[in-house]
């Protein structure tokens, strides 16, 4: 018997054991197995709906579809209501001036008068106009006794009611003809009183105000993005210009719009507005309701600060709309430029305030003035000295070597350290904190840093003859440019920031910048860049009373914004006695910490000198071939590059005549025959514009003396 079988006989035998309880089963279908199912139908709330419906109708005012702008819109609706009894008088003059510039013109037959003049006819018709004119006299005359009997007789007989309603509808009409309407002959008035709160409640003086300022054009106007709205102590608004308008030409013509607006330019702020909300053409504008910096400037938050940390930003000071400007140091360079007495050494020693906080920051201090104000850096700093002699120069000099030893060598152990620990050729907080590495984040402070840049003392490196000024400058280039990744931050300030004095290699590559008052618009350019001026940041036009006020070009974010390529900046006070409190709160920490070193801690330390591979690494160890005899006037013109033109592309030919003292026409004919063409350039000027002038390009000279 196969399977087959016994399964055939077993299901026989359960047939004939009798009847169990067994269900019939229904019929037997073909069916798919499908994964989707429908979606549920989730029912919104009615009154999620009704909210969505309400947000995104166009015939809702945008007013009443959030609390800000709802609050906004009751208080423009005060203001107004407010205002109406005054606006309402003012329409109903100048409707009373208007009818009366209607009647004169009536009465004296102004257009009779007009057509005999065009018809040249007016003495056969002089007779005529004189007597229709004594007719409208008349009738002027007879209709005023006929107007005051009316007014007599109503209030007699009906009382004054009537006469009251009559001067009601009256003074509604005259209101009608005096509304302001645009184009209307003798609407504005010859003097409109002052402008700098007009704005605020009325766009269209906004907009007559950049008409003014020939920031656009009559029949253009602006677009409203943000109402003005109050913001500390200032207003702001946001608006959009007209298309192919910038808003770089706004903030060039700052100066124009807060005449426009009868507002001091210090008290205009105006910006750019970057990321994903702005766009080339929509421009930020505050205004300061007075002057932001005439207030007492307030004490450094440093004060409160038991550390600092020197990878956090320093806080530097405020800007007029009073929010915080932080200051970030280490990667980066900073040049600190003014004329005497503007707050220099206060805004120098603010900078370095933050990193003496910190016990792992190793300073090196120079003081060139020689004077008290850096005197208490002493308990801190591991090299110190205070002086204007030709010895402090060559101190400071063999600090630089020393100093470029030391980035060399963090290069080197750098490379030997694993990826974790240093990912990039950069220094990171905890390797500046790591003893065993010994790379802390080290300052270099020097004031008057013009000084040693000056400084004529002959010296000889590696066979080369040399003042100690030119050495000292390549070597602060060579640290600008290599030390800030390995941790040594430069601080560098300066009373005489000009071109003679800061070579351009050394400015170029100082990242951040802070120009106080200076002189004219040149120094300003050399402390924040070229053609900053035209840009709109010029620190000479900042007032003398304004100490400690300055343009800061940062090289890094603030709380202005990242894109923010300058913003002027009310330091912080940090007089004298904080200063010292600073220090020897630095020196406390210090000591628990165990990194007191060098000068502070009263060792004298040897300086770990090698000239050699200084001289190697900024390669000033080559002797540079001797330049051959230049002919005149390409000798002088060389000579004069040198000195002054600094990082120019283009130098005016009336620039080099007075400089050489020259004739125009023979000096032209000589530099053509010598290979250089002179070309038709724009130049900045000194109120911020441009104009066309003729000149040289310093490249086309250079090689023009390559090929001599």
């Amino acid at each position: 018997m196969n399977a087959d079988d016994r399964e055939f006989v077993n299901t026989s035998s359960l047939v004939q054991r009798g009847p169990r309880n067994v269900e019939a089963a229904g019929p037997v279908l073909d069916a798919e197995l499908v994964d989707d199912l429908p979606h549920p139908v989730v029912p919104i709330p009615l009154r999620r709906r009704f909210v969505r419906w309400w947000r995104s109708s166009p015939r809702i005012p945008s007013s009443l579809k959030s609390r800000e702008l709802f609050v906004q819109a009751l208080k423009d609706a005060t203001v107004a209501v407010l205002r109406s009894p005054w606006r309402y008088l003012r329409a109903v003059v100048r409707g009373v001036l208007a009818a009366f510039r209607w009647w004169r013109k009536w009465v004296t037959v102004r257009d009779y008068r007009e057509a005999a003049e065009e018809a040249q006819k007016l003495a056969d018709r002089f007779t005529e106009i004189r007597a229709l004119t004594l007719f409208r006299w008349k009738v002027t005359g007879a209709a005023i006794v006929a107007l005051a009997m009316a007014v007599v007789v109503t209030t007699v007989v009906y009382g004054s009611g009537p006469v009251w309603t009559t001067a009601l509808v009256a003074s509604a009409v005259l209101a009608w003809l005096g509304r302001k309407k645009d184009g209307s002959p003798g609407r504005k008035p010859t003097l409109a009183g002052p402008r700098t709160l007009g704005w605020t409640i009325d766009p269209q003086v906004l907009v007559d105000a950049f008409r003014d300022a020939k920031l656009i054009g009559k029949d253009e106007t602006l677009r409203l993005v943000e109402r003005a709205t109050r913001v500390g102590d200032g207003w702001a608004v946001t608006v959009d210009l007209p298309a192919t308008r910038k808003a770089a030409d706004v903030i060039k013509h700052r100066e124009a719009l807060a005449s426009a607006l009868a507002v001091d330019e210090i008290q205009l702020i105006v910006e750019r507005v970057r990321g994903n909300g702005g766009h080339a053409g929509r421009v930020s504008m505050w205004v300061a309701d007075e002057d932001p910096y005439a207030t007492p400037p307030k004490r450094t938050p440093l004060l409160g600060a038991s550390h600092w940390d020197a990878w956090r930003p320093v806080p530097f000071g405020v800007d007029a709309r009073g929010r915080r400007i932080d200051l970030p140091l280490v990667w980066t360079s900073l040049l600190v430029g003014a004329i005497p007495r503007q707050g220099k050494t206060f805004a120098t020693r603010l900078a370095a305030a933050g990193l003496v906080l910190d016990a792992h920051t190793r300073l090196y201090v120079a003081d060139f003035k020689a004077g008290k104000d850096w005197m208490a850096a002493e308990q801190v700093a591991h090299r110190f000295l205070s002086g204007d002699e030709p010895s402090d120069v060559l101190t400071l000099k063999d600090w630089l070597v020393e100093l470029i030893a030391e980035v060399q060598g963090r290069y080197r152990r750098m490379r030997e350290l694993d990826d974790e620990t240093c990912p990039e050729s950069k220094l990171t907080p905890a390797m500046s904190r790591d003893p065993s590495l010994n790379m802390p984040v080290t300052v270099l402070v020097i004031d008057e840093v013009q000084v040693p840049l000056e400084d004529r003392t002959p010296v000889e490196v590696q066979g080369r003859k040399m003042t100690a000024g030119e050495y000292v400058g390549e070597l602060l280039t060579w640290l600008a440019k290599k030390a800030p990744a390995a941790g040594v931050v430069l601080i560098l300030a300066t009373q005489r920031p000009d071109s003679k004095t800061i070579p351009s290699g050394l400015r170029a590559v100082l990242g951040t910048r802070f120009a106080l008052r200076v002189m004219d618009w040149r120094d300003s350019n050399i402390v924040l860049g070229e053609q900053m001026n035209t840009r709109g940041y010029d620190s000479s036009r900042l007032l003398p009373s304004h100490k400690g006020v300055g343009i800061l070009r940062p090289d890094g974010e603030t709380d202005t914004g990242a894109d923010a390529v300058a913003v002027t900046v009310r330091t912080y006070y940090m007089p004298g006695e904080d200063w010292q409190e600073i220090c020897r709160r630095g020196r406390a920490l210090r000591e628990a910490a165990g990194t007191l070193t060098g000068h502070a801690a009263g060792e004298d330390t040897a300086l770990s000198i090698d000239h050699a591979a200084v001289v190697k690494a900024i390669g000033a160890g080559n002797d540079p071939e001797p330049a051959a005899d230049l002919p005149e006037p390409l000798a002088s013109v060389v000579e004069y590059l040198d000195t002054h033109a600094d990082d120019r592309e283009f130098v005016p030919t009336a620039e080099l005549v007075e400089a050489l003292d020259v004739e125009p026409n023979a000096f032209g004919r000589q530099m053509s025959d010598l290979g250089c063409s002179s070309q038709r350039r724009r130049v900045p000027t000194e109120d911020g514009g441009t104009r066309q002038v003729r000149g040289y390009l310093v490249a086309d000279i250079r090689a023009a003396v390559e090929e001599l």
